[in-house]
C-alpha cells in the first residue's frame, strides 16, 4: 500500500508524513511538492493526502486529472479553506480535513481510508478470481443456466437427478456425478458416491458426515482417511495464499 503526501509547504508535508509513519509504519510513504509531481509519478498512490492551495496544478485540478485517467486513488483533501468541500464530492474525495485538526481526527480518517483500500483490494481480488473460475453451464427447467464453480457448496444425486446447492438456491438438472467431478477441479472432494463437496464451505466433519455452511454430505467410511489428507492439504494451500 502506497500513501502519498502532497503539499507545497515542506513543513506541512513533513508533519503529515510523520503522522502517517506512526499510524501506518508498513506503508510505502511518498512525498510530493506539487500536483504535477503526483501526475508524473510512475504509479498513482493508493491513498493521497492532498493540499488544495498549491501553485501550478492545485489539489482540485490534480484530483480531476487523476479521475480523468481512471485512477481510483483514495483522496483525502487537507485544507484551511472550506470553500472546496462540494467540489471535493465531484472528484469522489474520501474525506475533507479542514485545518486545524487534532491527531485523533487525523488518525480516524486515515484508519478509515486504509480499511477502504483493503476492502477495495479484496473486492477486486474476488472479482478477478471469479473471472478466472470456470463456469458450469447446465439445462434446468428448459433454461440454460450458467453457474460459477466456486458458488457451488455441494452437489448430490437424488431421485436420479443432480442437485447443485449454492448459498442462495438449489438447482436440479439431469447429469452425472462423474462428469461434474471431472469439471469442478481440485477444490472439490467426493466423500460419497452421492455427494461432491466444495472444501471452501466445510465447517466441520467426522467419520460419517461433512457439515457445510449450508447443508451436509455423507462420508463413506473407506474415503475418510483420504478426505482428511486432501482437506489438510487444501487448508495449507489456502493459508499460504493469504501470506
Amino acid at each position: 500500500m502506497q500513501i502519498a503526501v502532497c503539499d507545497d509547504e515542506k513543513d506541512a508535508r513533513d508533519l503529515y508524513a510523520e503522522k502517517v509513519k506512526q499510524l501506518c509504519p508498513q506503508a510505502d510513504l511518498v512525498q510530493y511538492a506539487s500536483g504535477e509531481e503526483v501526475l508524473m509519478a510512475d504509479r498513482p498512490p493508493d491513498i493521497l493526502l492532498l493540499d488544495i492551495q498549491m501553485p501550478g496544478s492545485n489539489g482540485m485540478e490534480t484530483a480531476q486529472r487523476l479521475r480523468s485517467r481512471g485512477m481510483d486513488t483514495i483522496i483525502i483533501f487537507v485544507s484551511a479553506l472550506e470553500d472546496y468541500v462540494f467540489q471535493a464530492f465531484d472528484v469522489g474525495a474520501f474525506h475533507y480535513l479542514v485545518k486545524p485538526f487534532d491527531n485523533r481526527k487525523f488518525a480516524q480518517v486515515l484508519a478509515r481510508a486504509v480499511r477502504q483500500y483493503e476492502d477495495d483490494r479484496q473486492r477486486n481480488a474476488n472479482q478477478d478470481r471469479k473471472k478466472d473460475t470456470p463456469n458450469l453451464v447446465i439445462t434446468s427447467g428448459g433454461k440454460h443456466i450458467t453457474i460459477q464453480m466456486e458458488d457451488i457448496v455441494y452437489a448430490e444425486v437424488y431421485n436420479r437427478k443432480m442437485i447443485l446447492h449454492t448459498m442462495d438456491s438449489d438447482i436440479e438438472y439431469y447429469g452425472k456425478m462423474k462428469e461434474l467431478e471431472k469439471k469442478v477441479g481440485e477444490d472439490f472432494y467426493r466423500p460419497h458416491r452421492a455427494y461432491l463437496v466444495n472444501m471452501n464451505y466445510i465447517r466441520k466433519y467426522d467419520a460419517r458426515t461433512i457439515y457445510l455452511k449450508k447443508g451436509q454430505a455423507l462420508m463413506a467410511k473407506q474415503n475418510y482417511g483420504d478426505f482428511v489428507r486432501k482437506f489438510l492439504k487444501y487448508n495449507q494451500k489456502m493459508n499460504q495464499g493469504k501470506v
